[in-house]
C-alpha cells in the first residue's frame, strides 16, 4: 500500500467489511483496481450482521433486495432473510470475488491523517500498524457502536448483562427472571424467541413502537426452481419489491397523512392480538406514525401479551447489584439484564480520529452537526469517501441500494483521479453548504420532525442520519461526479 502518488492506479484503503465494504472492494476489481486493502476490526467479515447473532435475528427489508444488483441468491429461503443466511450471502460474494486476500482482520482504525505534501492518507490501527494510500473509504455502518445506556449503577449488577448487539450465547436463559430494557427494532425480534424460556420477564418501555405485520413466510422449492431457471422472473420479482417499497417515501417526506392508514392497521393488528387491555394502552404510541422507525413483527404482541411478561412503563431511576429500580420506587429483582437500546448512529465514524488539512479533525469541521456532500465527502478531507455517511439513511427501501448508488459515485471520483496523477479532489465548501442546507430543508416536511425523540436526531436535535426522498433521484444525482464540484490539489512534493 505504498504505491507513489503518480501511479496510474490509485492505492485504496476500505475501512469495514460490511456491505458497503464488500460491495467497493468487488466494484474495484471489476475496476481493474487490485491495489486496495480492507481493514476489519473483527475476525470476520459482515458487519452488522456479524455482530448481531441474538436469537430471531432478521432483515425487515426483503431478501432479494437486500442484496447486491450484481450477485443475485435465488434459493433466499424466506421473503425477509434472517441473520445466518445473509451472512452467508456475505461469506460467499468474499469467496467469489477473491476478497480475501485484501482483508486485514482484527485491524481496528485508531486513526487516519492527511498529509498535503504528498496527498496520501496514513491510517494507524489500535495495535500501532499503520497504513498508507492514496484513497480511504469509510464502510463502519451507522450500527456498528452499540448505545449502552446512562443509567445509574449499570456497573453494580452482579447478575449477568449484555447488550442484544454483542449476545451471550453461552448464557442459559432457560429458568431466569430476565429484565430488558428497550422496545426498539432488535426488541421485537428477540423477545418473542427468549419469552418461552425465561420464568419471567421485565420488559422496560420508553416509548411504544409502531408495529406492523410482516408478510413474511418461507419461498416454496418451486419458487426458489423459477428464480434460478429464468433469470428474468427474479430480475422482476426484485423491481417489483423495489417500486412497492419505493412509494412509501412519498407517505414519509411530503404526505405525512398518507401513514394514517398504516397506524389504522397497526392499532387493529394489537388489538387482535393483545388481550391485557393495560398492556394494550401501553403499546399504542403516543407519536405520529414513522417519527420513530415503524417496526414489523408477526409474535411481538402475543409474546408482550403472556402473563409472565410484565410490561413496565415507569422509568428507570437506576439499577442496583440485584435488579432494576423504576421510579415508582419499586425494585425489580432479576438474574439477567439484556440491553436493546440500540446503536449510536449520528455518531459516524466514532470513535476514529480523523484528521484533514491544515491539521482540522472530523470532530471540529462537524462540530455543528455531522454532513457530507451527497452523504460521500466532506470539505477539507480530500480523497476521503464515506459509504452510508450523513442523511444516506432510509425508512422505507433497502439501504443496499443506496450503497451500489454510492459506490458508483466514488468510482467515477477514482476516474477523475487517475486522469490527474498525484492530485487529491476535495469537495468545495458551497457544493457541500447548498446540499447540506437542501437536505435539512426537505426534512423540515418529513414525518421525522413532528415531534418525537428518535435516534435520526442528533444531540443538537438535527435529523444527520434519514434521506429526505426517493432513492431513485438520489441515484441519479451520484450517477457521475461532477469535477466541477471539487478542487483538485496537487502534491506539494
Amino acid at each position: 500500500m505504498n504505491q507513489s502518488a503518480g501511479a496510474a492506479l490509485p492505492t485504496v484503503l476500505i475501512i469495514g467489511t460490511g456491505f458497503g465494504g464488500l460491495g467497493m472492494a468487488i466494484q474495484l476489481k471489476k475496476s481493474g483496481i487490485n491495489s486496495f486493502l480492507m481493514l476489519e476490526k473483527a475476525n470476520a467479515v459482515g458487519g452488522t450482521w456479524r455482530d448481531n447473532t441474538y436469537p430471531g435475528a432478521a432483515c425487515d427489508v426483503q431478501s432479494h433486495l437486500y442484496s447486491f444488483s450484481f450477485e443475485p441468491k435465488h434459493d433466499w429461503s424466506r421473503k425477509f432473510g434472517l441473520q445466518p443466511e445473509i451472512l452467508g450471502y456475505m461469506q460467499h460474494c468474499v469467496e467469489k470475488y477473491g476478497l480475501a486476500d485484501h482483508i486485514r482482520f482484527g485491524k481496528e482504525v485508531a486513526s487516519a491523517a492527511f498529509d498535503e505534501t504528498g496527498n496520501t492518507w496514513t491510517v494507524t490501527t489500535t495495535d500501532g500498524d499503520s497504513f498508507n494510500a492514496d484513497i480511504v473509504v469509510t464502510a463502519t455502518g451507522q450500527l456498528n457502536q452499540p448505545a449502552w445506556p446512562n443509567i445509574p449503577g449499570l456497573e453494580t449488577f452482579t447478575g449477568k448483562m449484555f447488550h442484544s448487539a454483542r449476545w451471550d450465547h453461552d448464557y442459559d436463559l432457560n429458568g431466569k427472571k430476565v429484565a430488558v430494557i428497550g422496545t426498539g427494532a432488535s426488541a421485537i425480534q428477540f423477545v418473542p424467541e427468549i419469552v418461552p424460556r425465561a420464568k419471567s420477564l421485565r420488559l422496560f418501555q420508553r416509548s411504544a413502537a409502531w408495529v406492523l405485520p410482516k408478510p413474511d413466510r418461507p419461498f416454496y422449492r418451486w419458487e426458489q426452481t423459477l428464480f434460478h431457471k429464468i433469470p428474468a422472473w427474479d430480475r422482476l420479482y426484485r423491481y417489483l419489491i423495489y417500486w412497492k417499497n419505493e412509494s412509501r417515501a412519498l407517505a414519509f417526506t411530503r404526505f405525512n397523512s398518507l401513514l394514517e392508514i398504516f397506524a389504522w392497521q397497526a392499532k387493529r393488528f394489537a388489538k387482535s392480538e393483545v388481550g391485557d387491555p393495560v398492556k394494550l394502552r401501553h403499546l399504542i404510541p403516543d407519536y405520529k406514525i414513522g417519527c420513530k422507525r415503524i417496526l414489523i413483527s408477526n409474535d411481538w404482541y402475543r409474546a408482550v401479551d403472556q402473563p409472565h411478561v410484565n410490561l413496565v412503563t415507569a422509568g428507570i431511576e437506576g439499577v442496583t447489584e440485584n435488579g432494576v429500580v423504576t421510579t415508582d420506587g419499586a425494585l425489580h429483582k432479576v438474574d439477567a439484564i439484556i440491553v436493546g437500546t440500540g446503536f449510536a448512529a449520528s455518531e459516524f465514524l466514532s470513535p476514529m480520529e480523523i484528521t484533514g488539512r491544515n491539521g482540522v479533525s472530523l470532530n471540529q469541521a462537524w462540530s455543528n452537526g455531522s454532513e457530507a456532500y451527497k452523504g460521500i465527502t466532506v470539505s477539507g478531507f480530500p480523497n476521503l469517501f464515506m459509504l452510508y455517511g450523513p442523511n444516506t439513511n432510509l425508512a422505507h427501501n433497502s439501504i443496499v441500494y443506496m450503497l451500489e448508488s454510492q459506490v458508483r459515485y466514488v468510482l467515477s471520483c477514482i476516474d477523475s483521479l487517475r486522469n490527474t496523477p498525484g492530485a487529491a479532489m476535495d469537495v468545495k465548501p458551497d457544493r457541500l453548504s447548498e446540499f447540506s442546507a437542501t437536505v435539512q430543508q426537505k426534512l423540515q416536511s418529513s414525518v421525522w420532525e413532528s415531534g418525537c425523540q428518535s435516534w435520526y436526531l442528533d444531540e443538537n436535535g438535527r435529523n444527520t442520519v434519514n434521506w429526505p426522498g426517493f432513492t431513485f433521484t438520489y441515484r441519479k444525482a451520484t450517477q457521475q461526479v461532477n469535477p466541477d464540484d471539487y478542487e483538485f490539489l496537487q502534491a506539494s512534493r
